[in-house]
């Protein structure tokens, strides 16, 4: 009960952090967990209680990789919860980084499965204490006719308890998505890019009237503007950004590498381009896997019929709730019509 603190601090058993270390099935789970890691070379794994554990602690607080190994690191009750055997502050548990790993090995199947095997051990004290059900007595006629239970069908179950099913939406927290702001960030992340790869050896800067570009988004964006004033300069982001695309192909004809993440964001950029042309094209608001944030380009609008907030961006998800356990049933960023999943 002192777990190793100094003499007069005990930990109390009604701590929430010592509750939940009772509800989880340690070992089962880390036998699951062994099977993930076949190669035997290499430094030894972190044991699973702690990663999973971690993982736990981080999404109740919303710390930040670097916080979540402070936080074990200061904290009795929670490395308690991570499986230590005695209070150490010593140093942290493990690198800010292997966070990143932890997340990558326990997918979201792995997580269902061990939602499951909590919900099953948490349902065991309920299977005990449930009463047998009394044998009827035989009537005389069958014992007479030398009747026997075998010969008769057990019972179904009786329906019991309340099943909830509903679907919500996590949004995120993204700026609320205007074509025309979009297409101006989209604009001055490929500016960006032109300045990184150009180098003054190279001769003349290529041109892309950024100055002017900037002074025509702020002349429509700081005002109140109609539907006509918003296509036009939507328009002249889009032949601004087609520019700077021309800029960027040529520098790469000519030699000029791009890195990885230069050719995520030009990729995202050019399929922005695409949909925001076909929608200007077309005069319409509406186009299929529609990127609503440069930086998250996989967030759709999530149509949630609400006064306030009639779409959100985020992800789409489904949980039910049976006898108070609560299970993801699914979760997808793209829209979807939750009785497929009923």
């Amino acid at each position: 009960s002192d777990f190793g603190q100094p003499v007069g601090m005990k930990m109390n058993p009604e701590n929430r952090w010592v509750k939940k270390a009772e509800l989880i099935p340690w070992d089962e789970i880390e036998k699951k967990y062994a099977k993930l890691f076949t190669n035997k070379k290499g430094n030894v794994a972190k044991a699973l209680r702690m990663a999973l554990g971690a993982l736990i602690i981080q999404t109740e607080y919303k710390y930040s990789d670097e916080e979540t190994a402070l936080q074990i690191q200061e904290t009795a009750y929670l490395q308690f919860f991570c499986g230590y055997s005695a209070y150490d502050d010593s140093k942290p548990p493990f690198e800010a980084s292997t966070m990143v790993y932890f997340r990558k090995r326990l997918t979201s199947e792995i997580l269902g499965e061990i939602n499951e095997l909590i919900i099953k051990k948490a349902s065991e004290p309920e299977k005990i204490a449930e009463k047998k059900p009394v044998q009827e007595e035989k009537t005389d006629a069958e014992e007479k006719n030398g009747s026997d239970d075998d010969h008769h069908e057990p019972k179904p179950p009786a329906n019991s308890g309340m099943l909830i099913v509903d679907a919500t939406c996590a949004p995120s927290n993204i700026e609320y998505p205007q074509d025309l702001s979009l297409l101006n960030e989209g604009r001055e992340k490929l500016e960006q890019t032109i300045d990184e790869l150009y180098d003054s050896q190279d001769g003349v800067k290529p041109r892309t009237y950024r100055k002017q570009a900037h002074r025509d988004y702020l002349k429509t964006a700081r005002k109140r503007k109609s539907a006509k004033e918003i296509r036009k300069a939507i328009g002249k982001q889009l032949r601004y950004m087609k520019r700077d695309f021309n800029h960027i192909d040529m520098m790469v004809r000519h030699g000029k590498a791009l890195t990885s993440k230069q050719e995520k964001m030009l990729e995202v950029l050019k399929m922005l381009h695409e949909q925001q042309k076909a929608m200007y094209q077309n005069k319409t608001h509406k186009i299929a896997d529609r990127i609503v944030s440069i930086s998250q380009p996989w967030l759709r609008p999530i149509v949630r019929g609400k006064i306030k907030a009639p779409v959100e961006f985020g992800a789409k998800l489904d949980i039910s709730i049976s006898n108070g356990f609560v299970r993801l049933e699914k979760q997808s960023f793209d829209a979807y019509n939750e009785s497929e999943t009923l």
